[in-house]
């Protein structure tokens, strides 16, 4: 049952952030990038074991290694929110001076006017 309830909220993670790297506005696509990013992330951490222990919690004598977590998983999905909090912030950045520019974020304006200032 929790593989089913991950399965669709992964889908639906996936799906709004589509939805959202289909507006207009650049904001909601850098919004929709996010939002792929952390389901690329829970899709990760699903694929990687629900079930088993830390072996941290365990120590290091574990009867059955194959109940224990894989950290590896962990670890790269950790690094890829690290990165990924970077790069939203630098997008968002981006956006503002997009903004103070142009005076505008909707990129059908920004296309019509071909970059110019």
């Amino acid at each position: 049952m929790t593989q089913f309830v991950l399965a669709v909220v992964l889908g639906l993670l996936f799906a709004f952030g589509t939805f959202l790297v289909l507006r207009r506005d650049i904001l909601r696509v850098v919004w929709g990038v996010v939002i792929y990013s952390q389901a690329a992330n829970v899709y990760l951490i699903t694929m990687g074991g629900l079930s088993g222990v830390a072996p941290i919690i365990s120590g290091h004598a574990v009867e059955n290694p194959d109940t224990v977590t894989d950290p590896l998983v962990q670890a790269l999905v950790l690094t890829a929110i690290v990165i990924s909090f970077g790069t939203t912030a630098f997008a968002l950045v981006l956006t503002y001076r997009i903004y103070e520019e142009h005076g505008t974020i909707d990129l059908q304006k920004l296309g019509e006017t071909g970059g110019e200032v």
